[in-house]
């Protein structure tokens, strides 16, 4: 595996949640710096072999947005 792609998405109580698509790795932050660096140590716990793990991360980073008409 190359690279691994997490789907991110504002939380409720605030920061925001990034979860892995295709793989058990989910993760939380107050900001997006932060969870860069969360995501990273995730990546590095759930693939502690080197020669496995993704060298690239992609974060899709989804706004949902609600107004009214």
């Amino acid at each position: 595996m190359t690279e691994i792609i997490f789907l991110v998405e504002t939380d409720d109580d605030g920061g925001y949640v990034a979860q892995a698509l295709g793989q058990s790795i989910i993760t939380q932050a107050e900001d997006l710096e932060t969870l860069k660096k969360e995501v990273k140590d995730a990546v590095h716990c759930h693939f502690p072999d080197e020669t496995l793990r993704p060298k690239i991360i992609r974060l899709h980073i989804v706004k949902d947005e609600v107004f009214a008409s």
